[in-house]
């Protein structure tokens, strides 16, 4: 009897799961998006059978041969479409509709909640506008006065490690706890001191919980809350004691700061003070933060409450020390195997900043140096920080002819979006030059997206490129990169990491005349 009913049972999922998937299949078959192998219930699982956040960039590539730039997969119910047809990404992300993040981001939001990253409809319509001034020129301009002082901090770390040029330094960690640094007092106007003090309950607490979000992206019964809840209860436990630390503590800084900003209302004749002071026990050097812009902001004639000025800051926290990270430490990696670009590279340091390095970089000389900007964005086509994006489709949609079914999670592998043959000459190789000014090779607006593009791109990009800049600069003018230690293993997740570290030597730089 019990056979019956299991045979039974087993039947009617499978006729459920086919009149589920129909009227999507229909339209993946005039629309020509292929995918292989797909079984009933379990979809195209056994194909993705061995793969890891390692060899997944080999097997998309794979995949683009085998059934074009957009192909799709089923996993189990759940249609997932991959596109890497810059023709097709010009249409998505230049949608001011298109807007709504997939499920891929779902696991960000026990720590962000609903902020500008996570949000979709009115609410990031209306956040976004509030940001934007957060990021206008005369702001950075303010803001490059912590770069070049936390970046201080940075050498004086690193002339403790490098005893030896010959034993490899693995920059990736010692650039993150620098962009901690940088980030926590231009997004909350406080001094994490990270570098100098690692072990501090916020910094792990930031480390801790970034590492577990890595980890749920790469296994697949981690994913939603409640199987990660259900298969890692201790990993979730820790997970969420780490993520309520780092909360308490933006929301005291909030707390401090609102009372500051009010107390300096009380005795100003200005209803919008530019920053909060120094004296008011709660930053460093006077200037505008990104909370300070946020504690100002209304809308609709009401202030932002608490909780939503923690989402904000919370996502700045997470986007502006992690992607800015990876972004300069693949940077670092490949300036260093180029010696070169390195050489080109420091040749116009001295020709901007001089032969003073200990002199602060100003705004107009960061901005000025325009061989490293190519550098860097050459960087990023190859490294990318962000290396996968993603959107939810609610009902079927048109994209530039390709039909999108609803109910659809689509993703755009930037990592094989900005090694596409079709739109980069040798696009394995390394060549800043081809983003020179006067270089004639003419690039697809849409083939090179690192910051994403449209309405729902990086809003914080010209920040991320002054910060990469100044962070480059610094360690360029004290020290020479050496191409020693292990390659680099990109490993596919959220944000770009490399399995085996970004290691290089270093050598204290001498100025020859």
């Amino acid at each position: 009897m019990w056979a019956t009913l299991l045979i039974s049972a087993f039947i009617l999922l499978i006729i459920w799961d086919y009149f589920n998937k129909k009227h999507r299949n229909e339209i993946l078959r005039k629309s020509n998006i292929y995918g292989g192998l797909s079984l009933p219930l379990i979809g195209g699982a056994l194909r993705m059978v061995g793969t890891n956040s390692q060899n997944v960039i080999d097997r998309l590539r794979l995949f683009v041969k085998e059934h074009g730039k957009i192909f799709h997969t089923w996993v189990l119910h759940q249609l997932v479409i991959f596109c890497a047809d810059p023709k097709v990404l010009e249409t998505l992300l230049s949608s001011p509709v298109h807007i709504t993040k997939n499920n891929v981001y779902d696991m960000l939001s026990l720590w962000l909640g609903d902020g500008l990253l996570m949000s979709t409809g009115k609410k990031w319509h209306t956040r976004r506008k509030i940001i934007t001034p957060s990021f206008h020129f005369k702001i950075l301009e303010e803001f490059v006065e912590i770069f070049d002082r936390q970046t201080n901090v940075m050498i004086k770390q690193l002339s403790t490690k490098v005893n030896d040029e010959k034993v490899p330094i693995d920059m990736f960690p010692v650039v993150c706890l620098t962009a901690l640094d940088i980030i926590a007092e231009t997004a909350m106007g406080v001094q994490v001191n990270a570098q100098s003090n690692p072990n501090i309950g916020y910094v792990q607490s930031v480390k801790i919980v970034t590492e577990i979000i890595s980890t749920r992206l790469r296994k697949p019964l981690w994913r939603t809350d409640g199987m990660f809840k259900l298969f890692a209860p201790h990993v979730h436990q820790n997970m969420m004691k780490h993520i309520n630390l780092m909360q308490n503590f933006t929301k005291d800084v909030i707390e401090k700061r609102r009372n500051a900003l009010e107390n300096i209302l009380k005795h100003t004749d200005t209803e919008k003070p530019q920053a909060i002071d120094e004296d008011d026990n709660i930053g460093g050097k006077k200037h505008m933060a990104l909370l300070d812009l946020l504690l100002q902001a209304s809308v609709e004639g009401k202030p932002l409450s608490n909780e939503d000025i923690r989402e904000e800051v919370e996502t700045f926290m997470f986007e502006g020390h992690d992607t800015t990270t990876s972004g300069t430490s693949f940077a670092l990696y490949v300036i260093s195997r180029h010696p070169e670009v390195q050489k080109k590279l420091f040749a116009e340091i001295r020709e901007v900043l001089g032969d003073d390095k200990e002199q602060a970089a100003s705004y107009r000389q960061l901005q000025n140096l325009r061989y490293m900007e190519c550098v860097i964005k050459e960087s990023m086509r190859l490294y990318p920080p962000v290396p996968i994006i993603g959107r939810y489709f609610k009902e079927d949609t048109d994209l530039n002819g390709t039909i999108i079914p609803g109910d659809c999670h689509l993703n755009v592998p930037l990592f094989v979006v900005l090694r596409d043959p079709d739109y980069f000459q040798d696009p394995n190789d390394f060549k800043p030059e081809r983003f020179a000014a006067e270089n004639p090779e003419d690039i697809f607006p849409f083939a090179y997206t690192p910051f994403s593009a449209g309405p729902r791109n990086c809003i914080g990009q010209k920040y991320a490129m002054l910060e990469m800049k100044s962070v480059i600069s610094k360690i360029l003018r004290h020290y020479e990169l050496l191409p020693i230690g292990p390659e680099v293993v990109p490993l596919l997740s959220l944000i770009l990491r490399s399995k085996t570290g970004v290691h290089m030597g270093l050598r204290p730089r001498v100025y020859e005349q």
